[in-house]
C-alpha cells in the first residue's frame, strides 16, 4: 500500500505526525497507511484517520520546508477537518482523535440506516433537483459543472440514478462508500458529534476556513462548530467553495494530501487557476528547491 511512507522516512516532521496518530488513535495506523491491504482501510473509522493523518504529515514537511502560508484553507467533505487542523483549530492530537469519532458515529448510523450515494455526471442541477424530488434522494456534494453527488436510501438513490440516466445523464456511477453521509439518514448522528465537538478543544483559525455547509469563510469557534455539525448531514457546497476563493483573487491552490480529485474538479470549475499536488515527498523537496 505505502501510502505516506515516504512522507514517513523522509521527513521528521512527518514522522512526528504519524507517531502522534498512533499514539492518540491508539492503534498502529502506520500498519494500514503502509502496508494495507486495501480492504482493511475501507472502514470509515479507519480510513478517515489515515486520509487526514497522511495530508497532515504532508503538510507539515510542506510548512518547514517551503514557509508558505495560505490565505484561505478548504477541504472537500473530511477535508474540511484537515483545514481547521491547518488553520489551528485543533491541535492534530485533539483532530484525529475527533475524526476517529467522526468515522465511528458515521460507521454505526450506516449501519443503523443503510444507503447509498451516486455520482451523477453531466446533467443539470435543476433537473437533478427535481428527480431528488421525486425519487426521496438527496443532494450530497455539489462538486464542479458536471458532476453532482446524490445520496440517501439505498432505493431512493438507486431509484434516482435510474431517472437520472433516463433523463440523459452522460454517466451514473454508484460509490463505493458504506453509508449515505451528507443526507437526513446522518441527523441522529450529527447530535452525536455536535456532543463530541463540544468535548473537543477548539479555538479560532487563525487563516479562514472556507466551510462545506455555508461556502464562506469561517474562522470563530461558535461557528465552525455549528458548521461541522449540519455538514455531516447537508449537501457539499465545493464548487461555489472554490468560486469564492477566486473571487478574492486566489489563483494558486495547493492540494495537500492523497489524491488528485480536487485538481480535476478544478478544471472543470476554472481551468485557468494553477493547482500544485503534495502528496509524495518527492514533490515536497521539488517545491522547496524553486
Amino acid at each position: 500500500m505505502g501510502m505516506g511512507k515516504d512522507l514517513y522516512d523522509t521527513f521528521p516532521e512527518s514522522k512526528a505526525v504519524f507517531d502522534q496518530a498512533c499514539e492518540s488513535l491508539g492503534f498502529d495506523l502506520k500498519k494500514y497507511c503502509f502496508e494495507g491491504p486495501a480492504e482493511e482501510l475501507k472502514p470509515t473509522n479507519i480510513s478517515q484517520p489515515a486520509i487526514v493523518t497522511v495530508s497532515i504529515a504532508a503538510l507539515a514537511a510542506f510548512k518547514k520546508k517551503t514557509g508558505l502560508t495560505p490565505a484561505y484553507c478548504a477541504g472537500l467533505s473530511l477535508g474540511e477537518y484537515s483545514s481547521l487542523i491547518c488553520a489551528g483549530t485543533f491541535s492534530f492530537k485533539d483532530g484525529i482523535a475527533l475524526i476517529s469519532k467522526r468515522g465511528q458515529i458515521m460507521e454505526e448510523a450506516a449501519r443503523k440506516n443503510p444507503g447509498k450515494m451516486a455520482a451523477v455526471l453531466d446533467l443539470g442541477i435543476e433537473k437533478i433537483k427535481e428527480i431528488c424530488a421525486q425519487s426521496g434522494a438527496e443532494i450530497a456534494n455539489l462538486n464542479c459543472p458536471g458532476q453532482t453527488v446524490i445520496t440517501g436510501k439505498a432505493e431512493a438513490v438507486l431509484k434516482a440514478s435510474e431517472l437520472c440516466s433516463q433523463a440523459g445523464a452522460k454517466k451514473v456511477i454508484l460509490l463505493e462508500v458504506s453509508g449515505g453521509f451528507h443526507s437526513s439518514l446522518m441527523l441522529e448522528a450529527a447530535g452525536k458529534l455536535e456532543t463530541v465537538l463540544f468535548q473537543t478543544q477548539m479555538k479560532d483559525a487563525s487563516i479562514p476556513v472556507i466551510s462545506n455547509y455555508t461556502a464562506q469563510p469561517q474562522d470563530k469557534v461558535e461557528l465552525i462548530r455549528q458548521n461541522l455539525v449540519k455538514q455531516i448531514h447537508s449537501s457539499v457546497r465545493w464548487e461555489e467553495s472554490v468560486r469564492f476563493m477566486l473571487a478574492q483573487g486566489v489563483t494558486k491552490f495547493f492540494e495537500i494530501g492523497p489524491g488528485k480529485v480536487l485538481k480535476g474538479l478544478m478544471r472543470k470549475i476554472d481551468p485557468a487557476a494553477q493547482v500544485i499536488n503534495i502528496d509524495k515527498a518527492e514533490e515536497i523537496l521539488k517545491l522547496a528547491q524553486s
